[in-house]
């Protein structure tokens, strides 16, 4: 059986989100520490830490809420899934609410937010939306 472990993480953190946790903690690799470095970078959420387990390791990831108790990220969905991958060149990648929200995207320079992939006129597979 496949699983898909983006779309684990995107709703390991919206679950936690509305459940009202300050941290969530999510098996680690190298894409979930690059998209979780791109959600600090962008302030969606405070800070993360690496913990070893002597496995693959943990992702410790300390949510955000606004003054009034709400999570700062309003919306996480998954583009490119398994069963349909979803592929973009720089001129086509799609913007998340007029600009306002965070594509992120896998290219061969790594994964970055959807503005450094045009900056750098790269494309590649629209991983999720954030909000």
């Amino acid at each position: 059986m496949q699983s898909d472990t983006i779309s684990d993480f995107l709703t390991r953190i919206r679950n936690a989100q509305r459940a009202g946790h300050r941290r969530v903690d999510i098996p680690a690799s190298k894409i979930k520490r690059a998209m979780t470095k791109i959600l600090v970078d962008k302030g969606y959420v405070n800070r993360f830490i690496d913990i070893e387990d002597g496995k693959q390791g943990i992702i410790r990831i300390f949510l955000k809420y606004d003054a009034y108790g709400k999570p700062v990220i309003r919306e996480m969905k998954r583009v490119s899934k398994p069963g349909l991958r979803k592929y973009s060149s720089s001129d086509n990648i799609p913007r998340s609410y007029n600009g306002l929200g965070v594509v992120i995207v896998s290219t061969s320079r790594g994964v970055m937010t959807d503005k450094e992939a045009r900056k750098l006129n790269v494309g590649g597979e629209i991983l999720c939306t954030v909000y």
